[in-house]
């Protein structure tokens, strides 16, 4: 795989620093990565684009699966994982995870996270969606994700490791040869260095996180804008499965005009024994999959979608009245203070909520190795796509996921660097481009991207909806490209651009395996394709960008996860 010659419009690089490894992103995969790294004996870099501890990790509520209770196998978490995931698990990979996992979690345990205890001394276990046994270790009842990131920044801070905050990566570096020589990187006014600068190194891992600030109202934080996958593209890497968005099914409702960052009601509270009603208090989840309100999440925010369209409203309810105050503030206690917040108060009356964007189950594809197609360039978290999820992620599957592959990456790069793969020399990066060779969006078309994608490309989908959003994002691409191809002109490169820039690649890929994919399958919903069809489309939908800057879509010819060939040849 080559690289598509495409970068962002940006000022040359003014400073540089030289690593072996850079790791761009803050959360559970990406600190698990760098402090591995660094306990190799890697001189490693972390990036991150806010503080180190302000990526989707600390959002996280539920907790982290792992067969750790008593009479729990890896077996049966695989089982869970592979249904949840709709026929296009890569098993192999899940196996991986499911079995892997356990020593994973010990091994963050030791690091310093703390979680939460039975009376017995053990882990307090619970139950979330798809998952049939109690195996989801949290911490601070509904702050699993915060304590996590807590443990994980103390200890890079602990061991005095290199750190760029408020730094948005813009761009992938190359060598000659077309291997990954660092990143160009643009530092927002704070700390060592500022403006636009590179790492050079020859191994970068991203683990940049998800992309749900593509849609108008998602969990995710506002640094969540795919630059990651929009990175990968650029230097050639494929992505496989960015159709497959899951949307949590219980996120508080703020109104039909909220907008950003919604509050996340955790699966937890289900798992604990809340109760999916309408307005007239009617359990609609009951009779329509055997584990009802826990059942596998694209399931649940389809069954909350229909009780909507059906009684024409805008939201649904959660009832957890029964647990009472006690409960509500000891288990519970990050999201009764989020309700209250906004008027709410889920002790004494039942909780409005609707799904939302919350995970992307595709991005850039990788081996098990966590290696992309472009050589030197490593993926893991939520912008990767190992072939863990499918069609659909298994609750608190993520954080673990975050944990094995980045494990497992650091595992490879230490292997490569004895091996001719791994050069001990920082690589010489090929010249910064004089012409700019990707025009730069201005910074209102973030709304009018997330207005599209939401109304064309949200939890319900059809021919005319995707084929409407994918005029509507070509029009936008047009625009920018014919302004920059017949005056030279763009928008002026700063971080707000270069973000809108970054969510309208992803946006056109999105929506492009979305008009592709003519099923329904796991969050994957196609009105117009209501069933799910495995003679057509077990498979694998892969996109890149060519160096027109057009997609080139195509679908793999089994269920099978294709492996990262250009590795592959190089071992």
């Amino acid at each position: 795989m080559t690289s598509t010659g495409i970068r962002l419009h940006a000022p040359a690089p003014g400073w540089s620093i030289a690593a072996d490894v850079v790791v761009v992103g803050s959360g559970v995969a990406g600190l698990t990565a760098a402090l591995r790294c660094e306990a190799a004996g890697l001189t490693t870099v972390v990036v991150t684009k806010a503080r180190l501890d302000d990526g989707s990790t600390r959002w996280a509520q539920g907790g982290i699966a792992a067969a750790l209770g008593e009479g729990d196998t890896p077996e049966q978490h695989l089982d869970d994982t592979l249904v949840a995931g709709a026929g296009l698990c890569d098993e192999d990979a899940v196996r991986i995870l499911v079995t892997e996992g356990p020593d994973a979690v010990r091994r963050l345990i030791a690091t310093g996270a703390h979680f939460d205890e039975s009376e017995e001394g053990g882990l307090e276990l619970t139950r979330e969606g798809g998952h049939h046994r109690r195996r989801i270790a949290h911490a601070g009842g509904d702050a699993t994700g915060a304590e996590i990131s807590r443990a994980l920044v103390e200890a890079v801070r602990a061991r005095g490791m290199r750190t760029i905050e408020n730094a948005l990566v813009l761009d992938l570096l190359t060598d000659a040869d077309g291997r990954t020589a660092g990143v160009t990187l643009h530092v927002m006014g704070e700390g060592q260095h500022d403006g636009v600068g590179a790492v050079h190194a020859p191994a970068v891992v991203l683990a940049t996180g998800g992309m749900g600030q593509v849609f108008s109202a998602t969990t995710n934080p506002s640094v969540s804008t795919g630059d990651g996958v929009a990175l990968a593209l650029r230097a050639g890497a494929e992505v496989s499965d960015l159709e497959f968005v899951q949307f949590h099914p219980t996120v508080l409702f703020l109104g039909a005009d909220a907008e950003g960052q919604q509050p996340l009601v955790s699966e937890a509270v289900r798992g604990e024994g809340a109760h999916l009603v309408d307005a007239d208090g009617v359990r609609f989840m009951v009779g329509q999959h055997e584990l009802a309100e826990l059942a596998p999440r694209d399931i649940v925010a389809k069954g909350i979608m229909r009780r909507m369209q059906e009684q024409d409203v805008e939201h649904m309810f959660l009832d957890a009245r029964h647990f009472g105050a006690t409960m509500w503030e000891h288990r519970f206690p990050t999201i009764l203070a989020a309700c209250r917040a906004h008027g709410i108060d889920p002790v004494t009356e039942p909780v409005p909520v609707a799904p939302a964007a919350h995970y992307a189950s595709g991005g850039v594809r990788t081996d098990s190795r966590g290696r992309t197609t472009v050589p030197g360039l490593y993926a893991c978290g939520e912008v990767a796509c190992t072939g863990v999820h499918g069609a659909n992620r298994l609750a608190s599957n993520s954080l673990l996921e975050g944990l094995v592959y980045a494990e497992r990456i650091v595992t490879d790069i230490v292997a490569s660097r004895a091996g001719d793969a791994f050069h001990a020399r920082v690589p010489a990066p090929v010249a910064h481009p004089e012409r700019p060779a990707h025009p730069l969006l201005a910074a209102e078309a973030r709304f009018a991207i997330q207005r599209v994608m939401t109304d064309g490309a949200g939890v319900l989908r059809s021919a005319g909806s995707l084929e409407k959003a994918a005029d509507q994002l070509q029009r936008l691409h047009s625009e920018a490209r014919d302004a920059l191809e017949e005056n030279g002109k763009t928008a002026e490169p700063g971080v707000d651009t270069w973000e809108a820039t970054n969510l309208l690649c992803v946006a056109r890929v999105l929506v492009a395996a979305a008009r592709q994919r003519e099923e329904t399958r796991g969050c994957h919903w196609r009105e117009d394709h209501a069933d799910r069809d495995d003679a057509n489309w077990r498979r694998h939908i892969v996109v890149r960008l060519n160096p027109d800057r057009t997609l080139a879509v195509h679908t793999t010819d089994t269920a099978d996860f294709p492996p990262t060939r250009q590795h592959h040849q190089e071992k």
